[in-house]
């Protein structure tokens, strides 16, 4: 059995921080579960543009407001209970609403190593 909390994964390597976002990935690739599981905190009035080519990811808005506009097709809103799921690699901007930081748990497959960041393009890199 593996218990975390957010609190001392938040406080360790496992926390991530870039330009628009901060990621506690509190389940990794090593972990041997077959995907991996963050607390991603989107930060207020940013723009985050993200095309995960190698991985599939569902995430579940737990806090905050923003949207999601699919690159070449729809925006959708995002609020507390919304859940996105990005079943075709899709490419897509993410964005928070001024004054209101989304926090995500999101869910990967196959999972992350925990370093990742997006490249130029959005990506993650797909590591063995």
């Amino acid at each position: 059995m593996i218990v975390r909390t957010l609190e001392e994964c938040r406080d360790s390597e496992r926390r991530v921080v870039a330009e628009t976002w901060e990621s506690v990935r509190m389940l990794l690739k090593d972990d041997n579960m077959g995907f991996s599981f963050h607390i991603t905190t989107i930060y207020e009035d940013t723009e985050t543009h993200i095309h995960y080519k190698n991985h599939l990811e569902s995430v579940y808005c737990v806090s905050g407001e923003g949207e999601i506009e699919v690159v070449g097709g729809e925006t959708y809103p995002i609020r507390p209970g919304t859940l996105y799921i990005l079943d075709k690699h899709d490419e897509h901007y993410l964005r928070a609403y001024k004054g209101t930081p989304m926090v995500m748990a999101c869910v990967f497959n196959p999972p992350i190593t925990g370093q990742e960041v997006h490249d130029e393009n959005g990506v993650y890199p797909l590591v063995d």
